[in-house]
């Protein structure tokens, strides 16, 4: 054990907890004035999902990957199941319901473990080809249904942001398991004419449209497109939420209004301010040079992952770290692009930064795993007589 331990790679420990204090501060400036959430003192609770977020890390990089990557099958339908589970036991959270409560005040989400048991699915399955050229019966079409079960579930939580990651896992893995082109070509045919035929049936039959939704309790996707295609047309109340945070992110300007002190807008406008728009804090306080930091911090750790992929002695395990490789890349993307009005707003949270202990433990899981790769890639397989 003592042998696994020094081959961790201490550089993107050093940035995780680098993440750790500038997430804790940015979430302490977020609530410290709010009358709801500063008695909580969810900065304490981030520093404890943290501590407990590192051991997880460590427990996952211990054990070899390919051992759980070797029960995958097993894995995906309990993480099915859980998917199904909470329908009837779960807890409803800002319109969605996806959480499982547990005691001391937690709560669990499965939508965000299925991401990190889909891209073992996935990886298994790439794995048979050896590098070859995809076939589209026997790895393209079964991967599509692995990946459209979970999909079609956590979409009817519903929970869109954390549906369409596993859509993006499963694209970004599909190119790097060697599709063919000539199907690359065919399925970006299908999504720009199928993204135009759904923005002009929207446009052309929004009311009809609206009322079906209502009538689903999906009232409030209406509202999200609408602030997104025509923010200066859309419902004031739908669109506050966006204006407001632009407003914030340009008042950083530069260098920002400093720390506890650009919180005027953030604090006083912006709900959820210490979770998924956390990212307003950190551009109205420490302004364009803070958010540039941060992004560059970003490049580093997925520079490392990309590194550890290409260094892996299987196809395996170069496989799951670009399916997580792929999981951060959009949720960066997404959670940064939807506070500056050029992507969908959807509840995706800033990996490492924002407040949510469910999604910090998975996504230090998942680097758990692409230590495993690291660590493990000199070593015999263990089924490899199997």
């Amino acid at each position: 054990m003592l042998a696994k331990l020094k081959k961790l790679d201490w550089i993107t420990l050093l940035i995780l907890m680098l993440f750790m204090v500038v997430s804790t501060l940015i979430i302490y400036s977020a609530t410290i004035d709010n009358q709801q959430f500063g008695p909580q003192r969810l900065y304490y609770d981030n520093v404890r999902n943290y501590i407990l977020g590192f051991v997880v890390l460590i427990c996952a990089a211990l054990i070899d990957y390919r051992w759980v990557a070797k029960f995958s099958i097993l894995f995906y339908g309990l993480g099915i199941i859980l998917l199904i589970a909470v329908f009837f036991f779960g807890s409803e959270i800002n319109g969605a319901k996806g959480w499982f409560k547990l005691p001391m005040g937690l709560s669990f989400q499965p939508a965000e473990l299925m991401k990190l048991l889909l891209i073992l699915m996935v990886a298994k399955m790439l794995s048979r080809s050896d590098g070859e050229k995809l076939s589209t019966v026997r790895d393209v079409l079964p991967i599509g249904v692995i990946v459209l079960i979970p999909f079609v579930i956590v979409l009817m939580q519903p929970d869109l942001g954390n549906a369409i990651i596993y859509l993006v896992i499963m694209l970004g893995m599909l190119w790097i398991g060697n599709i063919k082109y000539s199907h690359v070509l065919i399925g970006l045919a299908i999504i720009i004419a199928g993204v135009i035929l759904a923005i002009n049936l929207y446009t052309n039959f929004h009311d009809e449209i609206k009322q079906i939704l209502s009538n689903y309790g999906k009232g409030h996707w209406v509202a999200r497109i609408d602030t997104f295609l025509d923010p200066d047309k859309a419902d004031p109340n739908a669109s506050y939420q966006l204006r407001k945070s632009m407003t914030a992110i340009g008042s950083g300007r530069f260098s920002g209004d400093g720390f506890l002190k650009g919180n005027s807008v953030h604090n006083n406008y912006i709900p959820y301010v210490y979770s998924d728009a956390i990212f307003v804090a950190i551009a109205e306080e420490f302004g364009f040079l803070g958010s540039s930091i941060i992004l560059l911090i970003y490049f580093l750790l997925l520079y490392r992952m990309i590194i550890a992929s290409i260094h892996s002695s299987t196809f395996l395990g170069s496989y799951i770290i670009i399916g997580i490789v792929s999981m951060f890349v959009f949720q960066i993307f997404q959670n940064i692009g939807m506070l500056l009005g050029i992507m969908p707003i959807t509840g995706i949270t800033l990996p490492f930064i924002s407040y949510g202990g469910t999604s910090l433990l998975m996504n230090m899981m998942a680097l758990g795993i692409v230590m495993s790769v690291q660590i493990h890639r000199d070593r015999e397989d263990p089924f490899a007589l199997t």
